[in-house]
């Protein structure tokens, strides 16, 4: 697998070796070894997924911007395996040169990418196709009192979410979550977020 930085420190975009042939096709989704030696360099910390988790969706959902609030934050790995979505992480550590800031990278059924989102960002996605099957592995169990958001929509965060906004469909949770400029994180830059794991 191919390991691609982003303009983020720890944001990734993970790109499988895919052996393709008049048959289909066949790649390893995950690899705990090779995440081990190519990853875990780069994050200076090792990752243990718990937990997998599938969606599905139709065109113009938008589910996000979700976090776990400490102690049950989470990291995730996250792909389409059906459809296309537009993924995006916002980095919402204080103190953080990047507060604010998000990268968003399209994952398709096709193209078989991966995005690592770490502790400490909010995620989202939106759907693009007429469906999209999500899938994303965890590195803590999911607590639903832990759960946090902030506003998918919220304009200043400067997201292309390459969907017109009367096309968006959220659920009545994702329309109650503050905008940034109203939200206290409780993640901080200084904090090892990954010391209990």
């Amino acid at each position: 697998m191919e390991v691609i930085k982003t303009a983020i420190d720890g944001v990734l975009i993970i790109e499988p070796r895919v052996f393709e042939d008049s048959r289909g096709y066949f790649f390893e989704s995950f690899s705990q070894r090779e995440f081990d030696e190519k990853v875990t360099p780069i994050l200076g910390h090792t990752i243990n997924f718990v937990q997998d988790n599938e969606s599905m969706s139709s065109y113009g959902v938008m589910r996000g911007l979700h976090f776990q609030n400490p102690p049950y934050t989470q990291s995730k790995l996250v792909r389409c395996v059906k459809g296309a979505v537009l993924d995006v992480a916002v980095d919402i550590r204080k103190g953080s040169p990047t507060y604010g800031k998000h990268v968003a990278v399209e994952l398709t059924e096709d193209n078989h990418r991966q995005f690592f989102v770490p502790r400490g960002f909010a995620h989202g996605f939106a759907v693009l196709s007429e469906t999209a099957v999500f899938q994303y592995k965890c590195d803590n169990f999911y607590a639903p009192q832990a759960d946090g958001g902030i506003s998918i929509l919220d304009d200043r965060l400067g997201i292309d979410w390459k969907i017109p906004t009367d096309k968006a469909v959220l659920s009545e949770k994702d329309t109650r979550h503050a905008l940034l400029k109203d939200f206290d994180s409780p993640f901080s830059i200084d904090v090892d977020l990954y010391a209990n794991c």
